[in-house]
């Protein structure tokens, strides 16, 4: 009987975890280029009460056995990749990959992150940064009598001289792509930095070997979908109360047993 206390405590618990990333999907319904999270579970280890195909008589044994599960954990949380829907902004340095691949980022720290969110602008020395003011990745610098700055689906950049009307090649936005794109290491700030587990970045130019193309103008959103996450929600709370019953079940009858006693 305190087995089934345990048993229901591993429950809720497990539930309260799930409940908290359906959470943080809820709360980045509107986050430029979020990938929403998926909570997996696994049982726990077994107590064999009579191991299966144990001898019952002379030359009979148990077709089943007697193991008792001894509750649930939560053994990952997956990233989902699907595309998220594209929006236009009209802004032209927001750029949205349509398809695979992310965009590389310089941190501070040294390190290459890699991002799906696009929305780029310009930092006083006229270098395309991020919103942390972390620079793109081959880094491109707009000069500032350039106009018309325009980024085609192969990421290559231009502009055009005010004054000539010529047009300048600027640089060339290249997309990384990874094996296991869900072993990345999930950062804080749209940000993610590569695992053992998601294997080396490989380097592509967009729209082409099966990676993404660029679009310009357009941002990618959050790929959640806020109806799903509401029933995931209601799911999971149901076997949150379901677990709690369970435990004050288990004990009105050990309040029974201990009864016995008067």
């Amino acid at each position: 009987m305190i087995r089934g206390l345990y048993t229901a405590a591993a429950g809720m618990t497990a539930q309260q975890q799930n409940i908290d990333v359906i959470s943080n999907n809820i709360a980045n319904v509107n986050t430029d280029g979020f990938k929403q999270d998926r909570a997996e579970f696994q049982d726990l280890m077994y107590q064999s009460l009579n191991y299966t195909a144990g001898a019952t008589s002379s030359n009979t044994n148990n077709p089943t056995g007697i193991d008792t599960g001894l509750g649930v954990r939560v053994s990952g949380i997956q990233k989902n990749f699907l595309q998220g829907s594209l929006k236009e902004t009209g802004n032209d340095y927001d750029i949205a990959i349509q398809g695979d691949g992310f965009f590389q980022i310089a941190t501070p720290a040294g390190e290459t992150a890699y991002s799906r969110n696009g929305a780029f602008k310009l930092d006083s020395e006229g270098t395309i940064v991020n919103a942390q003011g972390y620079a793109l990745e081959p880094e491109i610098t707009i000069p500032s009598e350039l106009v018309n700055i325009s980024i085609a689906q192969d990421g290559t950049v231009t502009g055009q001289d005010a004054t000539t009307g010529e047009s300048t090649e600027l640089g060339q936005i290249t997309l990384v792509n990874f094996i296991n794109s869900a072993g990345l290491s999930p950062q804080g700030s749209n940000l993610y930095l590569a695992s053992d587990t998601s294997g080396d970045p490989i380097e592509l130019t967009p729209g082409t070997d099966g990676i993404g193309s660029l679009q310009q103008g357009m941002l990618e959103g959050s790929n959640v979908q806020l109806v799903t996450e509401m029933v995931n929600l209601i799911t999971a709370q149901r076997g949150y109360e379901a677990n709690s019953k369970a435990i004050n079940t288990t004990d009105s009858m050990l309040q029974t047993v201990n009864a016995l006693k008067r």
